[in-house]
């Protein structure tokens, strides 16, 4: 389809965004609602953790062949379908009597969302002018980013004023919304019927994606590789990838075009997008154990904390989508690099009794960053890009978010706690009944602190787990910075995108 002229922008638009946040706010909603869902279901610990899982699993997978789907079927039927098969999972979840019940809906929620991203990209980059795609990236930014930002606040009201199925069910009526507009407004698009599907393709890349996806969320619960089952999954994503890779460069029509990773600025893009995926969950998933457990904040005080980063968040996307347009998009995204660099520098200092103001301050900087580097990312990436590879590019984009957040969150969570046994064992050895420290308090009679005494040993053990938290999560922020700066490396490969208006590819796929 072409820019000029399209009918009914400002409803498509709408439409798109709101199939968005339909899938964003699902990646973190239904966290806060697990514990309610586990007494429902009188499930153990594993058994509820599924309902995360299988969500995740099914929509890694299936967003790699969206950009084949949209050619094949045309990108109006399968954007209506996806719509509308989520909307009938979600209240399928919602009504689930069982363990069982509830995770195989979460399975079909989760594979039909897959395509939602995706589509919305590339149809909102298709009905706006290379000069307005700045404006289009960042109202579509806002759905991607609010949305894990707010679900979890969200999640937690309706499940502590109505109940945990209103998570599921609150998505009925924007899915109904989102389909309407849909079927109304957007044009249709030619499918190419003589197309074929490339089953190896799917099939080894299925196997590579669900491999991995099961190692990382499972890993930290099995010992890693001290469990025969990490090592299985690991030894098939890694046989499944390299097979994907050699059948990608030799097949005539493979699932994946490998033309599109000559483009270098999509190519490093692609980078930093997996970049900011790692961060955009993982100070997420650090930051409300952190204020719940260390800082003693209420869950409702916690949430409500952790908003402002929303707003910071909103207000940069913005702005960075009125000024891609009029200065080079790189040095917008090297600002919001470091941004949250220095949002996360600050966090190195933190301490339980940091004051309030100090924490919103670091949290909105490092959801200004956010908003900096996701927008002018967006347009840098696609301005050199044949618009026959479109929506094959938003699928590998939104992959790349989701693998990189899901490795964020494993890797930060698993460093956390190795961190906190090992600082707890550094700093336990200097606890014993020979410590001048500890004599001296003996001596002024406060044995609260008395290693000699069992509840003295007790007390002593929680300070010391409590201190060697609080410099766990401090390693966790610098581990986070060096994720960070090496990607303004990559903005040295990309080039400014021009000005003028791109000339449209008339033999795309995809129009």
């Amino acid at each position: 389809m072409s820019a000029d002229g399209v009918p009914h922008r400002g409803m498509i638009t709408a439409c798109a965004i709101g199939a968005t946040l339909l899938q964003s706010l699902d990646q973190t909603i239904a966290n806060v609602a697990l514990p309610y869902m586990q007494g429902s279901f009188s499930a153990s610990y594993t058994e509820i953790t599924w309902v995360l899982t299988s969500y995740i699993v099914a929509a890694a997978i299936m967003t790699a062949p969206v950009g084949w789907l949209a050619v094949r079927f045309g990108r109006k039927p399968l954007y209506v379908g996806s719509i509308i098969g989520f909307t009938i999972a979600s209240m399928l979840c919602g009504a689930a009597q069982s363990i069982e019940q509830i995770v195989l809906f979460r399975l079909l929620q989760g594979m039909f969302s897959a395509a939602l991203v995706p589509l919305s990209q590339a149809t909102l980059l298709d009905i706006y002018p290379p000069e307005r795609r700045g404006f289009a990236m960042a109202i579509w930014g806002v759905g991607v980013m609010i949305g894990p930002i707010m679900g979890p606040t969200l999640g937690g009201y309706l499940t502590e004023f109505y109940n945990w199925r209103f998570v599921f069910y609150i998505n009925l009526p924007f899915g109904l919304l989102a389909t309407f507009g849909l079927i109304t407004f957007l044009p249709k698009t030619l499918p190419q019927t003589a197309l074929r599907f490339d089953w190896f393709g799917f099939a080894v890349l299925t196997t590579a994606i669900g491999a991995f996806q099961l190692m990382l969320d499972r890993g930290q619960d099995q010992d890693w590789f001290g469990s025969t089952e990490i090592i299985v999954e690991a030894v098939a994503a890694g046989l499944g990838l390299y097979l994907f890779l050699v059948h990608m460069s030799a097949a005539r029509a493979p699932l994946i075009r490998p033309a599109i990773f000559r483009d270098v600025n999509f190519s490093s893009g692609l980078v930093l997008m997996f970049a900011m995926g790692t961060l955009l969950v993982s100070s997420l998933a650090l930051m409300a154990p952190w204020l719940q457990n260390l800082a003693n904040y209420p869950v409702e005080t916690a949430g409500l904390v952790m908003a402002p980063r929303g707003f910071g968040n909103l207000i940069t996307i913005t702005l960075a989508g009125k000024l891609t347009g009029r200065m080079d998009p790189r040095w917008l995204v090297a600002a919001g690099l470091l941004l949250i660099c220095w949002s996360f520098w600050r966090m190195t200092g933190w301490t339980p009794d940091v004051d309030r103001r100090e924490i919103i301050l670091a949290i909105v900087i490092q959801g200004a960053g956010m908003g900096l580097v996701f927008t002018p990312l967006q347009v840098l990436a696609f301005a050199t890009l044949p618009t026959s590879f479109r929506t094959e590019a938003a699928s590998l984009f939104s992959l790349l978010r989701n693998i990189g957040a899901a490795i964020g969150v494993s890797v930060t969570s698993t460093m956390l706690t190795r961190h906190a046994q090992a600082l707890h064992e550094e700093i336990g050895a200097a606890i014993n009944p020979f410590n001048r420290a500890l004599q001296a308090l003996s001596g002024t009679g406060r044995t609260l602190w008395d290693p000699g005494t069992a509840d003295g040993i007790a007390r002593l053990d929680q300070v010391v787990t409590h201190q060697a938290q609080v410099i766990a999560y401090m390693n966790d922020y610098v581990l986070l910075i060096c994720t960070t700066l090496p990607a303004l490396l990559l903005l040295l490969l990309m080039r400014q995108p021009r000005r003028a208006p791109v000339p449209v590819d008339q033999h795309a796929a995809m129009d």
